[in-house]
């Protein structure tokens, strides 16, 4: 979902899994979760104001640092997220619940965008990459099979 806020424009994606909440939380938290659906490589520091290295080798030659503006114990972290090729960034919200039903509720929210059209093609290539990455940590969780090796973005 996209939506107009006051601050600017923002993309909304959920996604619910069949697995607990916490198992769900630790893949956007920690080295090893994230390795296991979105980088090849990780290293977290995992405190509001920590960062994260994000490698897309083993050994770190591709890699890039986000910060960690926000977390909680609870089910919340915010990324900073790069915006096109400036070197700004955009908050990246993440909220795990649990759902007693369906295992974890995870709702993604990304931005505020500012209302250009640069801008606004990079939020909606982004979009398009979220969405394949959530549905790559659905798939490891309840399929145990990373869509990576399957079928690469």
């Amino acid at each position: 979902m996209v939506k107009r806020e006051a601050d600017g424009v923002w993309i909304t994606l959920k996604e619910t899994i069949a697995a607990n909440h916490e198992d769900v939380f630790a893949c956007l938290t920690t080295d090893v979760g994230l390795t296991r659906w979105f980088t090849l490589a990780a290293e977290v520091d995992l405190r509001k104001g920590g960062s994260m290295k994000l490698a897309f080798d083993a050994k770190f030659r591709r890699a890039f640092e986000v910060p960690i503006l926000d977390f909680d114990t609870e089910g919340r972290v915010t990324w900073g997220w790069p915006i096109g090729i400036a070197d700004d960034f955009v908050p990246l919200e993440w909220t795990v619940t649990p759902d007693v039903e369906e295992g974890a509720r995870v709702i993604q929210r990304h931005g505020p965008f500012p209302d250009d059209a640069d801008s606004l093609i990079s939020a909606a290539n982004d979009a398009e990459s979220w969405r394949w990455y959530l549905c790559n940590l659905r798939t490891v969780l309840e399929a145990k099979v990373d869509m990576r090796a399957e079928r690469p973005l």
